[in-house]
């Protein structure tokens, strides 16, 4: 982003404005994280907003580093909470019962009707073996595997050491691969594990 520095100084000085630009620029991205962590359209709407919220009453403690890895960091935390939270008083979701196409997946004017309709199940299963994880691997995958972070990135993103993520990202890939392999029966053919 050009003159994300500038942007920053002046957000830290009280800049709505210049924050705003910052959300704009970084608004997909803490979506998508928490789309992928929380596995429902409106409780990661709701989570990114909590987390450009808190990263505004923040930005004056932010002192230079990589800021999109901040912001993630926090819209993590936000995403964490509200599964903890989730928890403690669960809920079904009316969205999750009418939504005929979980996680808003467009279809592409060259796919035929029956390949979008498989493309769709692969990505819902696949996204119930991510909600299966633990939510430490699962932020793993979804920053390494999903939204194609250096492992590097996902370590400040996460606030772990790059050998703690590797660990939790190989973890989360068997835990996935032995749901995968539970629930085959409910992928599409093609997409099946083999032994």
């Amino acid at each position: 982003m050009e003159n994300e520095a500038t942007f920053i100084q002046r957000s830290q000085k009280g800049d709505l404005d210049a924050f705003n630009q910052l959300v704009l620029h970084y608004q997909g991205q803490v979506y998508n994280l928490a789309l992928r962590m929380l596995g429902n359209q409106a409780s990661a709407a709701d989570a990114a907003q909590e987390a450009f919220i808190s990263a505004y009453q923040a930005i004056a403690s932010f002192h230079g580093g990589n800021f999109r890895s901040w912001l993630l960091r926090i819209t993590a935390n936000a995403c964490k909470d509200m599964m903890r939270s989730a928890r403690a008083r669960p809920s079904l979701s009316l969205e999750s019962l009418v939504e005929p196409n979980p996680g808003n997946i467009p279809q592409s004017s060259a796919e035929s009707p029956e390949d979008f309709a498989l493309r769709s199940e692969l990505g819902a299963e696949i996204q119930r073996g991510l909600d299966s994880l633990p939510a430490e691997q699962r932020l793993a995958v979804v920053l390494i595997d999903v939204q194609g972070y250096s492992y590097e990135e996902a370590a400040q993103v996460m606030g772990a050491s790059l050998g703690t993520v590797k660990s939790r990202l190989s973890r989360a890939r068997e835990r996935l691969r032995d749901y995968l392999r539970q629930h085959g029966e409910l992928l599409p053919a093609q997409f099946r594990l083999e032994g």
